[in-house]
């Protein structure tokens, strides 16, 4: 195997074990969430399999996280970043443009 091929399958395992899913219980990751970074619940929905999906953000920091409690219990960090930015906004009527 060349050193080129080698390379490019570790680069594969260490892009998928990066996208997979961290998930714990759902105590332990509202705790983490309002304690370490100070996120508080802006909006909630229902997922696809009776998930329930979560936004959380920090309006000092602008911190915000995504998480998805799955039906079995497990809650499952989806997506986080910066720069939160609530908005309340009407959408143009249809037709009318973005």
């Amino acid at each position: 195997m060349s050193l080129g091929f080698a390379g490019l399958i570790l680069a594969t395992e260490i892009a998928q074990a990066q996208s997979a899913p961290q998930c714990g219980q759902r105590a332990a990751v509202i705790e983490r969430l309002t304690g370490t970074f100070g996120e508080t619940r802006h909006g909630i929905g229902l997922a696809t399999g009776n998930a329930v999906m979560e936004v959380f953000a920090s309006a000092t920091t602008g911190s915000w996280t995504i998480i998805v409690t799955l039906a079995d219990g497990r809650t499952c960090l989806i997506a986080a970043g910066e720069s939160y930015e609530a908005l309340t906004e009407t959408l143009p009527a249809a037709g009318k443009g973005a």
